[in-house]
């Protein structure tokens, strides 16, 4: 699991972003990417997914996670934060990417997402090595209207111009800082943070957490209805 970036780095890089454009915290509208829009109780199941649309350890571990959330269904609610790392070279342009295509059409995000992972060999490091920055922004802006439409090239585009765009990425990185992540991908489950060891890495593995969730809710649950 790619974690290997200190704290150190992190927290500088933080405070780099905090000199470079107006911003004020805490963002009017949380951070992420909600997969699914259910109605959520004190009984819902919270994941908190951080990635990195260009790390290949969070192409992996996506399908399971999917996978998992699908087969709970409203019994768990996905929360998906990107989380740009340094060390992928395009990783800010594509989660900006994903910001824009986001507002413009909420419904396209994961589509996007899953695009990059599926693909992201054009975009790591070496591949766009002798690109320019606008060279790479234009490439990625015509790559992420594969989901929208060839018609929306230009007007993401135009996104990747707006001040608004580039703040809500920084939110992204700020919100994973103060969570205290400094890889991907780093998994939360209703709150707490799982560790590399008990990370699932396929679907028995998100049962093994949930299930025993699942099963303590329904145990109080019963537990009140004969105190009654």
């Amino acid at each position: 699991m790619a974690r290997a970036i200190t704290l150190t780095l992190l927290i500088a890089l933080l405070c780099l972003t905090q000199n470079s454009a107006p911003q004020t915290l805490p963002p009017a509208k949380a951070d992420g990417f909600v997969y699914t829009d259910t109605a959520v109780d004190s009984s819902t199941i919270l994941i908190e997914a951080f990635v990195d649309p260009i790390c290949p350890d969070s192409a992996d571990a996506w399908d399971p996670l999917k996978e998992a959330v699908e087969y709970y269904g409203t019994r768990v609610w996905l929360v998906v934060h990107l989380l740009p790392l340094p060390y992928h070279d395009n990783a800010y342009v594509a989660s900006r990417a994903l910001h824009i295509v986001n507002q413009l059409n909420a419904s396209a995000t994961f589509p996007l997402l899953e695009l990059f992972f599926k693909e992201q060999g054009r975009f790591y490091n070496a591949k766009t090595f002798n690109m320019s920055r606008a060279s790479v922004t234009s490439y990625i802006a015509d790559f992420a209207s594969r989901v929208l439409g060839n018609s929306y090239q230009s007007t993401i585009l135009a996104g990747f111009r707006n001040i608004q765009t580039d703040l809500k990425t920084r939110v992204s990185f700020k919100y994973s800082a103060s969570r205290a992540v400094y890889g991907t991908p780093f998994f939360f489950v209703n709150g707490f943070l799982l560790s590399d060891s008990e990370s699932p890495t396929n679907v028995s593995g998100w049962k093994s957490i949930i299930d025993p969730l699942i099963a303590a809710q329904e145990d109080t649950s019963e537990k009140l209805a004969r105190s009654f």
